[in-house]
């Protein structure tokens, strides 16, 4: 098997902020495998509150890349458990890898993951569109551009109620709330009853991702569903959001994979949990591993290549929110220029 890289920097239609900061551009590495004529594909978006940067997940690659090309490769879940302990300080490296190794075994088996695994894609969820934090108007402008019947919108500061309460005189459409560990018990208590008001499906991560006595007093009391997503980061966080969250928001990157994140899926589902899993503004690579997983969820947020105006790969499209599946084999894109 034969490893290769290469980075890029993904510039944003639009500057996007969350209740962390704003960036303007998504830093992102992608993978190929190569074993016998099959190429498959992964990505790892680098976000700076992990502390992983793109240079980091390459860095960790060049120590061991001899190591990662050696795997007797033919199964993918095998392959996750051999880089999970060859790189166990760097989730984000082993999610690219996990899911190049994905994509070169559907290849291989010349279907989609989806169809690999028996999943209904009539099932699948609509995606929502993010309008991150702005002006009032500038965000208001932002989802008159993308007319979509669901919007995930960032809050997290001051007047965070009078921006959804402005965007709701221009839609109907569904609305999510994703705060970002932005608000305090305090704080989450008296916004939650008025987005309610507001039309609001649930509140995404409302404390501090560690704020475990705040979430159950919040999760006894709020009139909405409260969805994890900073506090459920790998398998053993699904255990412990229970009965502190409703749901939890996975994330592919920070649980390390298309592999990991299957389990917590069925963990979640044990529990009876809602089960969500969200973008960290990938390209149309990382968001054709999550179009495989989509029938499997209540609630999906693969929007990156809608917020990104430069992508790096064909593949998964949407009509008005709702998934179009390809017929490329794997994660269903194809990487230009790579």
């Amino acid at each position: 098997m034969k490893v290769s890289y290469k980075s890029y920097s993904l510039p944003f239609k639009h500057p996007f902020t969350i209740s962390k900061g704003t960036k303007t551009h998504q830093p992102t590495l992608i993978v190929a495998l190569e074993h016998f004529g099959f190429v498959g594909y992964g990505e790892a978006p680098a976000i700076n509150y992990y502390d992983i940067t793109v240079e980091k997940m390459i860095e960790d690659l060049e120590r061991k890349k001899i190591f990662v090309e050696k795997f007797a490769f033919s199964d993918p879940e095998r392959y996750w458990h051999y880089l999970h302990h060859l790189f166990p300080a760097n989730p984000f490296l082993v999610c690219a890898l996990d899911m190049a190794g994905w994509d070169l075994y559907g290849k291989i088996k010349r279907q989609q993951l989806h169809q690999l695994w028996n999943l209904d894609t009539a099932k699948a969820p609509l995606t929502d569109f993010t309008i991150g934090i702005d002006s009032i108007d500038n965000m208001v402008a932002k989802m008159q551009e993308q007319p979509w019947p669901i919007y995930k919108i960032k809050v997290g500061v001051e007047n965070d109620i009078e921006m959804v309460a402005a965007l709701r005189k221009h839609t109907d459409a569904i609305f999510r709330v994703d705060a970002n560990a932005g608000w305090t018990l305090e704080q989450a208590t008296q916004k939650i009853p008025l987005l309610k008001d507001l039309g609001v499906e649930f509140i995404e991560q409302p404390l501090a991702k560690d704020d475990w006595d705040g979430m159950k007093a919040l999760f006894d009391a709020s009139p909405l569903p409260l969805i994890a997503d900073e506090s459920c980061v790998k398998e053993s966080d699904v255990e412990k959001c229970y009965q502190h969250f409703h749901g939890i928001n996975i994330k592919l990157t920070k649980c390390s994979g298309i592999t990991p994140a299957r389990n917590m899926i069925k963990r979640a589902r044990e529990l009876s949990m809602k089960v969500m899993v969200g973008c960290m503004n990938e390209s149309s690579v990382g968001t054709g591993a999550i179009a495989q997983l989509a029938p499997l969820l209540d609630y999906v947020d693969m929007d990156g290549p809608l917020l990104l105006s430069e992508d790096i790969a064909e593949g998964v499209k949407f009509d008005f929110g709702r998934i179009l599946y390809t017929d490329s084999p794997g994660l269903g894109v194809i990487p230009e220029n790579f």
